[in-house]
């Protein structure tokens, strides 16, 4: 009797859930090896990320202003994924997001609830103008979607650094690189944790839904399975490809505009943080469950938040980005493993 590997089309959903629980682990474990070699006590290490993090109120508030982007710029890329594409321009659109809010707050007044209602809005409306043109380049010409969402980040960003040290510039600060501070604020509802938070679950769950439940759905899964069929079925792919796509950049747009209302309060280089970069590593872990964002948003807010707590100890920023590139490497293996299954071959089998 002898045994084979069979490589199935698809893994197991339990078994590219498991996959991705033990890459995290295995992640976490080599990374306390490579500590402990540097002359780090993990231990030590672990209580202090806890006991500060998730121990003190100042920890889950920053652990809840971190949760909110990347459940969305997670969420971004799910959605794509979906349809069988990559969004791999969540941070150009997250920025696009911010600086039409940041337009909106800056030049338009109006009562705060109103203009709250209408950042958001714009927001939205940038991140999908801001992926237009891959939107319509893949449905139309198929130019991949992984080039031009990409190089679109890079003008984005350099945008929100000529905005905020040219024409947008606060010319009352002393500082230079920021706009003024906006006069629409996002509420608070826990300590400084704002409630974009809630939005974000919410927006997870409609999206959810919507993918799950409705006819659309039904539609993008078909397409982004088997485009060929789908259109042979009836189903309009290049309408599901500019709808799954606009929607995408309107997510991430949304995320750009809370972090503007919610937390920054001003359009500045760098507010993103990489959050469209790490929505990608979040995505990725979740697989292809929407609900699935929560929680790898929460891991990966936990390990920025610990980030903070490692500086304090002697360790630098490359620590986490390592940490993060470690996760994505050993999922990306764990996911490989969990395609394939152990049968046993009897007889003249090979």
């Amino acid at each position: 009797m002898n045994w084979r590997l069979q490589r199935l089309p698809s893994a197991n959903p339990t078994a590219a859930l498991l996959a991705s629980v033990a890459a995290c682990a295995a992640a976490l474990l080599l990374a306390a090896g490579i500590a402990a070699i540097a002359g780090f006590n993990p231990l030590a290490l672990l209580g202090q990320v806890l006991s500060l993090v998730l121990g003190t109120r100042f920890g889950l508030e920053d652990f809840g202003l971190l949760l909110t982007p990347l459940i969305l710029t997670g969420l971004s890329v799910i959605i794509m994924r979906r349809m069988g594409l990559w969004n791999i321009g969540a941070e150009g659109q997250f920025y696009a997001g911010a600086v039409g809010a940041a337009a909106i707050g800056l030049f338009i007044d109006g009562p705060p609830a109103v203009m709250l209602v209408v950042m958001f809005f714009g927001g939205a409306f940038s991140g999908a103008l801001w992926i237009a043109i891959p939107a319509l380049a893949r449905a139309y010409a198929g130019v991949n979607e992984l080039i031009t969402t990409l190089l679109l980040n890079f003008v984005a960003l350099l945008l929100v650094y000529y905005l905020g040290t040219g024409p947008w510039r606060d010319r009352g600060a002393g500082t230079l690189g920021s706009t003024p501070r906006i006069p629409y604020e996002m509420r608070e509802f826990w300590g400084i944790v704002h409630w974009g938070l809630p939005i974000a679950v919410a927006m997870t769950f409609l999206v959810a839904g919507l993918l799950t439940f409705t006819r659309w759905g039904y539609e993008v899964r078909i397409s982004g399975a088997n485009p060929e069929n789908a259109q042979y079925a009836g189903i309009p792919v290049r309408r599901r490809i500019l709808s799954v796509m606009f929607a995408a950049g309107a997510i991430s747009g949304i995320a750009g505009m809370l972090e503007i209302a919610g937390t920054v309060h001003r359009l500045q280089g760098g507010i993103s943080n990489n959050f469209g970069y790490l929505g990608i590593i979040v995505a990725v872990l979740a697989g292809s469950s929407c609900l699935g964002v929560l929680a790898t948003a929460g891991l990966f807010a936990f390990i920025l938040s610990a980030g903070i707590v490692l500086q304090t100890q002697g360790l630098t920023t490359s620590a986490v980005v390592a940490l993060t590139g470690l996760i994505l490497l050993f999922n990306a293996i764990g996911q490989e493993f969990a395609r394939y299954r152990v049968l046993r071959a009897k007889g003249g089998d090979t």
